[in-house]
């Protein structure tokens, strides 16, 4: 009988019709690019702040706000705060997946021990004769290693170290962003404070002017109806007096949770001093610095780097890999025979794997990652736009908030002056009510624009210690390296 047999001038067609077949990364790569913060022109919108090489917050910022009482409220809220940690279990998290990814990258060496009682039935026994009883004892060791020719294994493990480094920067993120809302919320307390003083002293000012008008009822000067009117005065001042009271409870329980307590705490906060509103400086090389100094900036970049390295892993899937497993040990029915010579035995497994045909597996895959690349990337430069923003409108804001608190103070001191005036007139039974009443809705409106006013700069103060980073200084990456085609 005649064998047929491939002539071997078909060899090269055959394996060019296999290469042919297999999976492939052709066509596929990222298209996105990190922004350059050189390219992001500042020197306008920063132009109304001085330029200082020593702008850059301090890691305890707080401190320079003048309050003591604020000092330890967010040392306390830094220690005992939920939020901070759910942050840190998932930077945990995070550094364990890290972890797991390096362990992969090693050998496994297991040894498995084993003693097997078996009753053999009739059909199973080889004399057929049934009811026999055998022990089967086994031990062995076993070893399986990949080898890492293209270096995915190590690539996915430097993208689980770069998600860990994001997500412990996102937990330094945390404590800046829970710091930055306990200096708010202490604000927003001192402001409640404030406005409560002004509705009491409005209420006694009404109460003063309702004095003078029963007064000059009774001597007829004027009459029931403008008394009336004082009197709906008085009463619109009370109850702007209990808003202002019920405000400042509200401001009390806000302060206790964010500082992880039960709302009672905050009856046990001292009425907060006048903050400082921190100077309008910036920082020399301000775009290119903040890159280091900002932690939510550091914690995109982190997840730029590791999504590039996710790429890298996915393409190493469609080469050829190379596994190696071996086994070697004891296995015998008779206990004294188990170390025995006849009883040992090995095997060595080298294994070549290639995917030829997955039906786009791993083409799905790869685009995933470039895809994961290029949100990355945009969430990068989305936060690098953000934060050069936030910087140069907290600037902006500080300088126009000081010439308006200026402004703003020169009314109140007019308004209350004329207030006086009016009021020594109108109780001599000179001045009109008219008068009176006018002046003194003018200084109620003045002193609450000036708290809020006051307040906005406290407030806008501390958004700029948290947009220049609030002293955070983390390690800078390289300039990005995209992942080749």
């Amino acid at each position: 009988m005649k064998t047929h047999r491939t002539p071997l001038k078909l060899l090269p067609l055959a394996l060019a019709v296999i290469l042919a077949a297999c999976a492939n990364d052709h066509g596929l790569k990222p298209d996105a690019t990190l922004v350059e913060p050189g390219s992001l022109n500042t020197a306008a919108s920063l132009a109304p702040a001085t330029v200082s090489p020593a702008a850059w917050p301090s890691a305890t910022w707080w401190n320079g706000l003048g309050d003591p009482q604020l000092d330890a409220l967010i040392e306390q809220a830094l220690q005992d705060n939920p939020s901070l940690q759910v942050t840190a279990a998932r930077a945990r998290q995070a550094t364990a997946s890290a972890d797991a990814a390096d362990a992969d990258r090693s050998a496994y060496i297991g040894a498995d021990a084993a003693v097997q009682r078996s009753r053999f039935s009739r059909v199973q026994d080889p004399l057929l004769q049934g009811d026999r009883y055998s022990t089967l004892r086994t031990a062995e060791v076993t070893f399986d290693y990949s080898f890492d020719l293209w270096g995915g294994e190590r690539a996915a493990w430097e993208a689980a170290v770069g998600q860990a480094r994001a997500a412990e920067v996102d937990r330094q993120a945390a404590r800046l962003t829970l710091a930055v809302d306990v200096a708010r919320a202490y604000s927003d307390l001192g402001h409640a404070f404030i406005a409560a003083d002004i509705a009491q002293e409005d209420l006694k000012r009404t109460q003063q002017m309702l004095t003078l008008g029963r007064q000059r009822l009774a001597a007829g000067i004027d009459s029931q109806y403008q008394l009336q009117q004082t009197e709906s005065l008085e009463a619109s001042a009370q109850e702007q007096a209990v808003n202002a009271d019920k405000e400042l409870r509200s401001a009390r329980i806000a302060l206790a949770v964010l500082m992880g307590k039960g709302p009672d705490r905050g009856h046990d906060i001292a009425r907060p001093q006048i903050l400082k509103p921190a100077a309008v400086a910036v920082p020399s090389l301000l775009p290119a610095d903040l890159l280091g100094r900002r932690p939510d900036l550091v914690a995109a970049r982190w997840r730029v780097e590791a999504a590039s390295r996710n790429i890298e892993a996915s393409k190493t899937r469609f080469y050829p890999n190379l596994n190696l497993t071996a086994a070697a040990g004891t296995q015998s029915i008779l206990g004294d025979a188990l170390f025995g010579r006849t009883s040992r035995f090995f095997n060595i497994a080298p294994a070549v794997s290639l995917p030829i045909f997955d039906g786009g597996r791993l083409r799905a895959g790869l685009a995933a990652s470039d895809a994961d690349y290029e949100l990355a990337v945009a969430q990068y430069n989305k936060s690098l736009v953000g934060a050069l923003g936030e910087v140069a409108d907290a600037i902006n804001r500080m300088e126009a908030l000081g010439r308006q608190v200026e402004a703003k103070q020169h009314a109140v001191d007019v308004s209350h002056a004329s207030y006086t005036t009016v009021t020594d007139r109108y109780g001599s039974g000179i001045g009109n009510y008219l008068d009176v009443l006018t002046i003194e809705q003018q200084l109620l409106g003045a002193q609450q624009q000036l708290a809020s006013l006051n307040a906005q700069r406290i407030d806008v103060s501390i958004q700029l210690m948290q947009a220049l980073g609030g002293g955070y200084q983390g390690e800078t990456l390289a300039s990005a390296q995209a992942p080749h085609e």
